[in-house]
């Protein structure tokens, strides 16, 4: 009999048999040698069963039902794939021997895992384990293949992280949703990351700013020129920082002190895949997803980077000498006048920033391989690049400063400098080519917080700097500059899977952020997923680079919160989940007492949620303002969650709900979370009889409100659930004009305007960094209904 290789995907099942059986015939759906009979799972293949499966009664929602805990978790083939599943358990029964050749990680290893249990597969198994997808290491790891059963405790972690997520979302979803009469998504994992988001926002609501001033001087001696800034307590006075500018100006000073230093910068980390995520959203705007999948293509498709999915940023010793190879490969390409300079003494096993094994667990950090890179696509291209500079990098001794710090004092008062000289570029050469250098992975930038410490007035230069400290300076120049503190910036998807990564908490601390790598909310693997959720159930929307949180997902933090389940919005605790299942993975922690602790979470969810008052359901939605004001919220302007988006079950939703404020919704919880259980959830106030009137009076006899501006359309403007779009949609027209954007909800009155005027009335609007302005809303495009704001 032969040995069946399951690999997780068909191009890897491929890949797989032109290393090892190039004359093997393809089958379509597997591919036949003399030895080996090479097949695939196209993903996840079987799924955990639905409630339904259990007890037809958990075909409705009821919340008086829950909480629904399996003993045992029955599993469901997946109806799209189940031809492929059929032909595993065909080919299965030909086979003496089974090799996991799934992605090596831990979703790779779960399903396997469940198509060996559900298949009821008895062959032995051997696991292929390997971090890149060229012939010459799949041959190697065919040559090394291990023992199916060393992977046991993964297999545990994994079952134990997919039943832990069905038990939390299938009863926190159901009991939310049915308690309050509104779709409500909750996870494990979705839960804490949105609570990030909403407490960033409310920090940023609650911000106020604040004017302060600086006073920075212009330094001359002899030949050499400096600027220095004013040292002293924080000035709030405008008065007395224009004094001291005054009183230094065009007066004789001294050097009170002058010290010189020699400092070196040396490359920053390889990638791992949330870093690669990070840089890739700073640079290109590329969302978490987007990255994934273009490195998975490079990867899997073209061969030219190792396995992207990695919590690693180092490799081991047996890396150097297949990093040294890489290296050669890149001459002769597009990177050759980088790489001919590159030098492999650099690297090495005693470079404990590149080599260091003691933090390689499943897989090394993100290395370029041997394979040439031909027919990338131009975003794909973008991603190699990233990598393999920064591969390169390391291949170049460190950048060399000379730094300068001076305390210049002029009529008693102190000014400091910073003048930073470059002596050797070293590896930043590498980048050289490109706009100054943005990638500061792990290094400290300057905060608009950091306002209450004196600052100096810091200079970098390639020029010589020369300073005699025994001879006076001439202050040239002086002025007060005023400065404002600035708000907490709003996520991007880069700085999110940074929180998400260190499970919430603001480390900078680079070897602390390491350790807590194995209790971050999700894994590298599965955080772009998690951010996509929370836009698919309608919790955010992006607004250019920012992620916006809107109402629903404002609500749905706040009824969690306000049930008293605090731990489910817990970063830290998601965090600790998350370590638990690595340790699981280790064998150092057991998975029955993982998920009995999650069983007894999810019956507390549910026994907290059926104590709560209920919400009222308009306080998930949205409500036009009032003219020129604004509650700050975020926009909503995605498509409403659909049933079969949440939590792997669906629930009804009652009728359309009206439109409410965040401070309205705000007073729902309140109310349904008082001392008084009886006491219901106060009304929501409906409009006022003069604004409905003024909406009212837009309006054409036919519902409609104003013709569509698309040339040559003919069709009229309707308002729906969640916008304005054209009557004529099915023949062809794509205007549109989403109700919630820019931190307001338009009215009828407001869409009217953009359509006959190309503008809106002065607003408050919320810009991209999430600051409140007035402005005007305008009609960028008359055939799509793009709009973008007009700030005074």
């Amino acid at each position: 009999m032969k040995t069946l290789i399951i690999a997780e995907k068909p191009d890897m099942g491929r890949n797989i048999a032109a290393a090892i059986d190039p004359k093997a015939k393809n089958h379509r759906s597997f591919i036949e040698g003399e030895q080996y009979i090479i097949t695939w799972a196209i993903g996840h293949l079987i799924g955990l069963a639905e409630p339904d499966a259990y007890d037809v009664k958990y075909k409705k929602w009821n919340i008086n039902d829950l909480p629904i805990i399996p003993e045992q978790f029955k599993l469901v083939p997946n109806s799209k794939t189940k031809d492929q599943l059929k032909v595993i358990s065909e080919l299965a029964k030909r086979s003496s021997q089974l090799i996991n050749a799934c992605d090596a990680g831990r979703e790779g290893q779960h399903i396997f895992s469940l198509i060996q249990r559900h298949l009821k597969l008895r062959q032995p198994v051997k696991r292929l384990w390997i971090s890149d997808l060229t012939p010459e290491t799949i041959r190697k790891g065919f040559v090394e293949l291990r023992e199916g059963a060393e992977y046991e405790n993964l297999t545990k972690a994994a079952k134990a992280r997919s039943e832990a997520d069905w038990l939390i979302g299938m009863n926190g979803s159901r009991a939310f949703t049915t308690k309050h009469n509104v779709l409500l998504s909750v996870g494990r994992v979705q839960t804490p990351v949105l609570a990030l988001l909403y407490d960033r926002q409310k920090e940023i609501e609650a911000f106020s700013s604040a004017k302060f001033y600086e006073v920075e001087a212009r330094f001359t001696q002899q030949t050499t020129e400096y600027k220095g800034m004013w040292q002293g307590e924080k000035l709030t006075d405008p008065d007395k920082a224009a004094a001291i500018a005054a009183k230094v100006k065009g007066k004789q000073g001294s050097i009170a002190s002058y010290e010189v230093k020699e400092t070196k910068e040396y490359p920053f980390k390889l990638y791992d895949l949330t870093l690669l995520q990070r840089e890739a959203n700073a640079k290109y705007s590329f969302s978490a997803k987007k990255t994934l999948d273009l490195a998975q293509a490079l990867y899997e498709k073209h061969k030219v980077i190792s396995y992207p999915r990695t919590t690693s940023n180092y490799v081991t010793e047996q890396n150097i000498p297949e990093m040294h190879k890489a290296l050669d490969q890149l001459r002769g390409t597009s990177y050759d006048a980088l790489a001919e300079k590159a030098e492999k003494r650099f690297v090495h096993k005693n470079n404990k920033a590149v080599c260091n094994p003691s933090k390689v667990e499943d897989h090394h950090a993100i290395l370029p391989t041997k394979k040439v890179a031909k027919g990338l696509s131009p975003d794909e291209a973008k991603i190699y690049d990233l990598i393999v500079r920064r591969f390169l990098s390391h291949f170049y001794p460190a950048a060399e400063y000379k730094v300068h710090t001076i305390l210049t004092e002029v009529e008693k008062e102190t000014f400091k400098s910073t003048i930073k000289q470059l002596l050797s570029i070293g590896w930043k050469e590498i980048y050289a080519d490109q706009r100054k250098d943005k990638e500061r992975s792990g290094a400290r930038g300057k905060t608009d917080q950091d306002d209450d410490e004196p600052k100096a007035f810091e200079e970098e230069t390639s020029t010589p700097f020369v300073l005699d400290s025994s001879l006076g300076v001439h202050c040239a120049d002086s002025a007060a500059k005023e400065r404002e503190t600035k708000p907490p910036k709003a996520y991007t998807e880069g700085t999110l899977l940074k929180a998400m990564e260190s499970a919430g908490k603001q480390i900078e601390d680079e070897e602390l952020r390491d350790a807590m790598k194995d209790s971050g909310l999700g894994t590298p693997a599965t955080r772009a997923a998690i951010i996509e959720r929370l836009k698919q159930v309608g919790y955010v929307d992006m607004q250019g680079k920012r992620i916006a949180i809107t109402q629903k997902g404002r609500m749905a933090v706040e009824v969690i919160r306000g049930a008293g389940i605090e731990l489910l919005t817990s970063p830290e605790m998601t965090g600790q989940w998350e370590r638990r299942l690595n340790e699981i993975a280790r064998g150092i922690a057991s998975d029955d007492t993982f998920m009995t602790n999650v069983k007894k979470f999810a019956t507390m969810i549910v026994g907290k949620v059926k104590d709560q008052q209920r919400v009222a359901r308009q306080a998930f939605e949205e409500l036009p303002k009032e003219s020129g004001k604004s509650s700050g919220k975020a926009p909503a302007k995605g498509k409403r969650a659909s049933k079969s988006s949440i939590a792997q079950a669906s629930g009804p939703e009652g009728p359309a709900p009206k439109r409410t404020s965040a401070a309205q919704g705000a007073s729902a919880v309140a109310a349904a979370t008082s001392a008084k259980p009886r006491k219901t959830a106060a009304a929501v106030p409906k409009a006022a009889p003069a604004a409905a009137a003024a909406a009212a009076a837009q309006a054409h006899e036919d519902g409609t409100i104003a013709a569509c501006p698309c040339e040559g359309c003919g069709g009229r403007i309707v308002m729906g659930r969640k916008g304005y779009g054209c009557a004529s949609y099915k023949a062809g027209c794509r205007f549109v004009i989403w109700k919630d954007q820019f931190g307001v909800s338009l009215s009828d009155t407001d869409i009217v305007s953009l359509i006959r005027k190309g503008n809106t009335k002065l607003m408050m609007l919320t810009d991209e960094q999430g600051r409140r302005q007035k402005g005007r809303l305008t009609l960028k495009d008359r055939v799509t209904g793009e709009i973008g704001p007009v700030f005074e």
